[in-house]
């Protein structure tokens, strides 16, 4: 493009932007003016301005480029873009003619939409790490700056998969391709060094110094010999003389402890495992069992031991049925003794609790158990057996059904043994006659008047048949 073309762009754009009515240029047509002033407001030169009060008139130079600098700030539209299209040659007729026409158009040409690649790219590079994030979820910046180290040290990532502790468990194959990432992946490896450099300093030297021992190292250290009992400051002097072999996080005390294991499994320069011997020497498990005799293993029978087992067990037997016997004879001395002999019923009695101490008689078709207070009477105050604080105030209910049939139910907290099975809270079970009822430790014998229960059971049956 020569010079002079601007100044022929002037007036057309002056023209336009006059045939141009106020609505039109509200449309959108400003959203075209402020990229296209971004995005060449560069190639237009600023006109020097004075900051006096008074300022001298301008010459017909200076009117035609204030006019060029106020056309391109007014007009809203397709001459701005004109310098576009003509970068390369001058513009024909042709093209005259439809900068003319389009000066009343509302859409710009093709040339002037600006190019939303660039935004698009952007979207894309903003979004793939976000993306690789969600991948390394497992890998945390303490096992990166753990892989490194052990790296680092052995060069042999097969004894970083053995020896290292992560924080997670990790296969090979797994460390492997974490390694190759960290070093030619550039997305995943600036994470990693990010998300490193956010690590507090404690942290990384508890992770530094849980690095493992290089060869050099541990050649130093199997120097020492086994025999003697080397101290801290032995293992001081190691570390100032060679300060380039060990790990800048190696302290005395951590050497000492990796020499006393290298000790331990007789890898010491001054230690020697003693070789297998070879031949018919050697004894494993298979030869060892095809020694042993199977028949020297079976016990040879004792006849004599087996008949005094034999008469021993017919004695206990013999005693324990004459036990049997007298149990009864027993029974009525101990409750002579204790007043807890079988009670005499009467016609309103229909059962009764028995206990160590006391005795309670059921004479209504349903009673309460628990623990009497000042606020809250009871039937059966179970207190006075013994110490009832672990019983609840109302632990139980007990009552006789229209067929004889007496059933506990369970209402407090603890559960209620009946013969041995537990009756758990908001359950309940039949009690038959010399049935044992433990609560909390204390055990009573409930007992049935069968008397009086086999009349209520005959009135029962003959309402059912009326």
């Amino acid at each position: 493009m020569q010079a002079g073309d601007p100044v022929v762009g002037a007036p057309m754009a002056v023209a336009g932007a006059q045939s141009r009515s106020e609505d039109e240029e509200s449309l959108g047509v400003k959203d075209v003016k402020r990229t296209a002033t971004q995005a060449f407001g560069s190639g237009v030169p600023k006109r020097r301005s004075s900051s006096r009060s008074i300022k001298r008139k301008k010459f017909d130079d200076e009117l035609v480029e204030s006019s060029l600098v106020k056309s391109s700030s007014r007009v809203k539209g397709p001459p701005v873009m004109e310098p576009v299209r003509c970068s390369g040659s001058e513009p024909s007729s042709s093209e005259k003619k439809k900068v003319t026409k389009s000066g009343t158009a509302l859409t710009p040409p093709p040339s002037m939409v600006v190019n939303p690649a660039p935004i698009t790219k952007r979207v894309k590079k903003s979004k793939q790490p976000l993306h690789i994030t969600k991948d390394l979820g497992r890998w945390k910046p303490t096992d990166d700056l753990l892989l490194i180290n052990a790296v680092l040290q052995t060069t042999d990532l097969t004894s970083v998969h053995l020896g290292v502790k992560f924080s997670c468990r990790f296969t090979l194959r797994e460390i492997k391709e974490r390694w190759y990432s960290l070093l030619y992946d550039p997305v995943i490896s600036k994470l990693a060094w990010q998300a490193m450099r956010q690590l507090h300093p404690e942290a990384i030297a508890a992770i530094q110094s849980k690095a493992l021992f290089s060869q050099s190292e541990e050649a130093l250290l199997a120097k020492i010999g086994s025999t003697s009992q080397p101290k801290l400051d032995v293992f001081q002097e190691l570390l100032s003389k060679h300060p380039s072999v060990f790990h800048p996080s190696r302290t005395p005390k951590s050497l000492l402890v990796h020499w006393q294991l290298l000790k331990q499994y007789y890898l010491l320069d001054d230690q020697s495992v003693q070789p297998l011997p070879k031949g018919d020497q050697v004894l494993n498990f298979s030869d060892a069992e095809q020694m042993v005799d199977d028949v020297k293993l079976k016990e040879s029978r004792d006849e004599v031991l087996e008949h005094e087992l034999m008469i021993s067990d017919r004695h206990q037997k013999r005693e324990i049925r004459q036990l049997e016997q007298e149990l009864p004879r027993w029974q009525v001395l101990v409750d002579s003794i204790t007043g807890m002999s079988m009670p005499d019923f009467d016609n309103q009695t229909l059962a009764a609790l028995r206990g160590r101490m006391v005795r309670y008689l059921m004479r209504s078709r349903e009673i309460t158990l628990g623990r009497a207070t000042k606020d809250k009477p009871i039937d059966v105050d179970l207190s006075l057996e013994g110490p009832a604080w672990k019983i609840s105030r109302k632990q139980g209910i007990i009552k006789l059904k229209n067929n004889g049939d007496f059933f506990i139910a369970n209402e407090g907290r603890r559960p209620i043994y009946i013969d041995g099975r537990p009756v758990l809270s908001g359950n309940k079970w039949k009690l038959n006659n010399n049935s044992v009822v433990e609560i909390a430790g204390l055990r009573f014998v409930f007992l049935i008047n069968l008397e009086l229960i086999s009349l209520i059971k005959a009135e029962a049956a003959k309402m059912t048949q009326q």
